[in-house]
């Protein structure tokens, strides 16, 4: 199984889970990494993200957490004629099923780690897109990762946000009894706007906060209408615009999770 297995995780919709998903899984492979993006979202937003059609029920994560499911793992390669490396388990609409289905199995929380162990990838690194929601879907990331990454907007709303999503972290790993438990790798601002003052002082203050729990707060992803046009035409910002500046703004946290896998 791979030794980096990363949930990216928010409970507030808009936080830019996606987007740091396809971002960190392209720099990866950038620097030579092989990536597998699980979609753990009914809302299939990686696919859409990653130039492809909506993926077939049985073509899914939704398939995998099935008990018939005997380690044909549904992989698509992304961006195949830009870069190598990046292969993703589409999610989908069907992951609202798998949610009430989770509820009624005996290894409930633990069904995607269990897959893993079963059924192990060869990548490098997972990378596990959530939901915004702090229910069963997450739960299945949270037993099956090494380490969580939390992007969160410079917003009085998003911040409290995320003190909740700390608490709920913090309170599963006790009840779930992960041995060992998930580090979180840090947060990530998003959709950064220094022009905003009220932005400017949570910017200000975060890391101290977050280094007050031991808690690295990593630098802020500019707010870009690029990176909108960009998943738009399916691709990641530097294949969509090469020289724009905002390409850079994920070098930091790739470059941590590239140490985690060795590189």
């Amino acid at each position: 199984m791979p030794s980096v297995r990363l949930a990216i995780l928010s409970n507030a919709g808009g936080s830019g889970k996606t987007t740091l998903s396809i971002h960190l899984a392209y720099e990866l492979a950038r620097r030579g990494a092989t990536v597998a993006l699980i979609d753990l979202d009914p809302q299939g937003s990686l696919s859409l993200f990653c130039g492809l059609s909506p993926a077939a029920p049985e073509e899914s994560t939704a398939a995998v957490l099935r008990e018939e499911f005997e380690g044909d793992w549904p992989l698509v390669q992304c961006w195949p004629e830009q870069v190598q490396g990046v292969e993703l388990c589409p999610g989908g609409l069907v992951l609202t099923q798998t949610t009430h289905e989770i509820a009624l199995h005996p290894r409930g929380s633990y069904l995607l780690a269990d897959r893993l162990v079963d059924y192990p990838l060869p990548h490098d690194c997972l990378i596990f897109d959530c939901p915004a929601t702090l229910g069963p879907l997450p739960m299945l990331a949270l037993a099956a990762c090494t380490h969580i990454l939390v992007p969160v907007q410079l917003q009085p709303k998003s911040i409290q946000g995320s003190s909740k999503l700390l608490e709920w972290l913090y309170l599963m790993k006790r009840q779930l009894r992960l041995q060992p438990e998930p580090q979180i790798l840090g947060f990530v601002p998003n959709q950064s706007d220094q022009k905003r003052a009220a932005q400017r002082q949570i910017l200000e203050s975060l890391p101290e906060t977050l280094g007050k729990i031991n808690i690295k707060c990593f630098p802020p992803v500019r707010d870009s209408a690029e990176f909108v046009n960009a998943s738009a035409v399916g691709l990641p910002l530097p294949l969509h615009r090469p020289s724009h500046p905002a390409r850079k703004d994920f070098d930091e946290v790739a470059k941590a999770v590239h140490k985690l896998i060795g590189g």
